[in-house]
Order: C-alpha cells, then structure tokens, then sequence
C-alpha cells in the first residue's frame, strides 16, 4: 500500500517535498532480518520496479521500502522550469537519503540502487566512514562517469519520447511526465556535466558491494562496473549475459539469487 512521507525544506530543499513511499516483504520476519532500500533509475518510481522487491524480500524474508524521488511518481513534481542541479545524484545521497531513513526509522539499510539509484548507493556508502550506517550496498548498472555511449543512449530516449510511444508509457507513472524526462535528459546531456565522476569517492567505500551490469547495456560500457571493483577491491561483480540496462527485470531469477547470497553472507 502506498504510504507518503513528507520533508520540510532544509539548505538544499528550497520547498516541503511529499514522497511516495511503499513497503515490501512479510509483516513478522526473523529478528536481525535485514532491511532493503531500494533506490530507482532516472525514469523510475515506485511502481516501475515491477514486483522485484516484493519477490526478493520474499525469498530473503525481511522487509524492503521504496519511494519516488522529487519529480517522479506521485511525489511533489518538480517545476518544469527549475532543472535538476548538477550534482543532484550527490545531493540525494547526503541529504534526502539519511533525512528518509532518519524519518521512517530506518537503521542500518543493504542499498539497492539501480542506475541513478545504484550511483547514489555507491555515493553514500562513499561518505559512511567504516561502514557503519549501511552494511552493504547492491549497485545494478550504476553509472561512474560519463560516457558517450551513455549520451548517445539518452539521445535515442529523447527521440522515443517526443516521436515514439515513450511518453505515453512514462505517462501511466509520473504526475507531470515532461519534468520528469526532461529533468533527467537535460541534466545528463547538460555540457557542464560532461567531466561528471565520483572515481574519487569510490576509493572511500568500505562496506561490501555487488555491482551487477548487463554485458549488453545500451547506456553504458562494463567499464562502470569495473571501475568500482578498481577502487574498492572488495567488490563483487556479476556480468549478466543477454541483458541490456535492467538486469532484475530481464534476468530477474539471476539477479535475485546473486543477491540472496551477497545479503546471506
């Protein structure tokens, strides 16, 4: 059942924001269970994870929350006119995540990202010294840097968007669909964002991660998960084969079950 949260402004928010928010898995699971976290791409919300959370907390018996980032979903839109800061990947790890978790009482979450959601994963465990605040993090097709496969991939959105059925089918989603696209598009192909990377913050994660890619993705080189491993050695990576940029709707089994095991360790 879908619950909403609402954040008063703060230095970084300049307006009260209401999220949406769901939770996931049984109502009685064993003490110590975990909690998941699970922090959607740049198109996405709520409801665009499809039933993944619910089938993995499930199967690992412990609770999950997600929720719509300000602009998706039926959170607050974010005016059309106002576009997303450069830095808003790093501004949802430092600022709006903790707020969330400190709001609904959320200690010690596994963070489940996928691609601007896995970056912001990768972001905030960069910036939790020792490992404390979050065990461990799952990073599903996260995004690094920036490149041109990347733009060209968005490129090819934005003409599926303004000549294709892109907008009809985001349209079933988001409160205002055009925000929330253009929000996304613009601020990735923005030129001031070109020399975009958190390689820096990668050297400071020190909780264990899983970053998973599919070998096909269409916004990004295997070079994004690698990377990762690169600068924090205790990565575990799973290349998923005949798969593109959403390797737990596509290969949903595989991703589950690598996981369960990453979490169960």
């Amino acid at each position: 059942m879908k619950q909403f949260l609402i954040l008063p402004a703060n230095g970084e928010r300049s307006r009260v924001q209401t999220l949406e928010f769901a939770w996931f898995g049984p109502e009685n699971v064993p003490e110590g269970s975990p909690t998941l976290v699970f922090l959607h791409e740049g198109l996405g919300c709520v409801d665009l994870w499809r039933s993944f959370p619910v089938n993995l907390c499930e199967r690992l018996q412990c609770r999950g929350i997600a929720w719509s980032r300000f602009g998706y979903g039926e959170s607050t839109p974010r005016p059309q006119e106002e576009p997303f800061p450069v830095d808003y990947l790093e501004r949802e790890a430092l600022d709006v995540l903790p707020d969330v978790l400190d709001a609904l009482g959320i200690e010690q979450p596994w963070l489940v990202g996928h691609s601007d959601g896995g970056t912001i994963a990768l972001l905030a465990a960069a910036y939790d010294p020792g490992g404390v605040r979050y065990p461990g993090i799952v990073a599903i097709a996260p995004h690094y840097c920036v490149e041109d496969v990347c733009l060209a991939g968005i490129k090819r959105a934005r003409k599926a968007y303004e000549q294709g059925d892109l907008r009809g089918r985001l349209g079933k989603y988001h409160q205002d669909v055009d925000s929330a696209f253009y929000g996304w598009c613009n601020v990735w192909l923005d030129p001031a964002r070109r020399g975009w990377s958190i390689e820096d913050s990668l050297k400071g994660i020190a909780c264990p991660v899983l970053a998973i890619q599919g070998v096909d993705d269409e916004y990004a080189t295997l070079d994004q998960i690698e990377a990762i491993q690169r600068h924090a050695p205790q990565t575990e990576l799973l290349k998923v084969k005949k798969c593109g940029h959403f390797p737990f709707l596509a290969q949903s089994e595989i991703v589950m079950e690598a996981i369960s095991r990453f979490v169960g360790k």
